[in-house]
């Protein structure tokens, strides 16, 4: 077949059936292009962006499907464990000092000051603060007496039946020889009626 470019000169619109062959094949060939390109950008490409989307949500499918056949094959351990820290924290609530034993606890804080040989200053019952899901209630202290008296006291509340916990330590020499030490003391009781927070209460709902 020649090629001859003057094919192409002065072409009719109008009368198509007229035109050479190759104008014809070369036309056809553009229409192609053209109507393949269009179809590309209409169709075929909104296709692959959905199946692209498609493919990422099937492997986060994947993925949850995974984590949570792991929590199912686990279910009867962290049931188990569950049990186990209910009965924890059952044990600790009982440390807890009910109403009725709060003027003992103090008592009992006086005895192991002075059962250590220390000279207690003062000692006295803070406000109470209210928090979530129990009540926290601080004592004050201020004793005297050498460092290993010190250390007996603070050994002798750890052992203590109800939870005592000991905050703010400030220790100096005091004028009258020996250390002088004013700690403040915190004990805690559970608000009846609270709920515990979802992590306390092992993620149980």
């Amino acid at each position: 077949m020649n090629l001859d470019l003057d094919q192409f000169n002065d072409i009719d619109f109008e009368n198509i059936g007229s035109w050479p062959k190759l104008v014809k094949i070369v036309f056809a060939v553009f229409l192609a292009a053209c109507v393949t390109g269009a179809s590309y950008y209409l169709f075929i490409s909104d296709a692959i962006s959905i199946m692209d989307a498609e493919k990422k949500k099937e492997v986060e499918l994947r993925t949850d499907f995974e984590n949570k056949y792991r929590l199912a094959a686990n279910l009867k351990l962290y049931r188990e464990q569950l049990v186990i820290m209910e009965a924890q924290f059952a044990e600790l609530l009982k440390m807890l000092p009910s109403e009725n034993e709060m003027p003992g606890l103090l008592d009992d804080v006086t005895f192991v000051a002075t059962d250590a040989g220390l000279r207690i200053n003062s000692l006295d019952w803070e406000d109470e603060i209210s928090r979530d899901f129990y009540i926290e209630f601080p004592i004050k202290m201020s004793v005297q007496g050498d460092y290993h008296q010190l250390g007996h006291m603070v050994s002798g509340i750890a052992k203590l039946p109800r939870i005592v916990s000991l905050h703010d330590f400030v220790i100096r020499r005091s004028d009258e020889g020996g250390l002088s030490m004013d700690i403040l003391a915190k004990t805690y009781r559970f608000k009846e009626g609270a709920e515990l927070p979802k992590e306390t209460a092992g993620g149980k709902k």
